[in-house]
């Protein structure tokens, strides 16, 4: 058998920095998973993002949640938890000025996280940051 080099991709060169927004619900795991994969396949660098309006709770499971997957998967992820001032930002906000402070290539997140209507077909922050993201954004359904 022949040993075939696996091609280079200009995937590697577009998206370098790779935010994934993780809210706990198991589509954003899925997002997660498709960042992890952009990684493992790409050589991007994930950071994720968990920005707590105050309705998830305790982040601390979901940074283990995140921490074991990527470790499962042999990647180093960033995770930053933000805390998100309810009156005055919403975690749309809040993730819109990490990606443009962060200079992200990429944004991966679900189409609905944990507080969307099972009628909705996508989630007001996915809405929010699709609209208003000067990157690119890839939706996982």
């Amino acid at each position: 058998m022949t040993y075939v080099r696996e091609p280079t991709y200009e995937v590697s060169f577009l998206f370098r920095k790779v935010l994934v927004p993780i809210d706990g619900s198991a589509a954003s795991f899925k997002a997660l998973e498709v960042g992890l994969d952009f990684a493992r396949r790409y050589g991007s660098r994930v950071t994720v993002i968990i920005a707590n309006d105050g309705t998830i709770g305790d982040t601390d499971p979901i940074v283990e949640a995140v921490e074991e997957r990527a470790a499962r998967r042999n990647v180093k992820v960033e995770i930053a938890v933000v805390d998100v001032d309810t009156p005055t930002e919403s975690a749309a906000s809040k993730i819109l000025e990490t990606i443009e402070e962060g200079d992200y290539d990429l944004v991966i997140l679900s189409a609905r996280g944990r507080s969307a209507s099972p009628e909705a077909s996508i989630g007001s922050v996915a809405l929010s940051i699709i609209v208003n993201s000067a990157s690119s954004v890839l939706l996982i359904r």
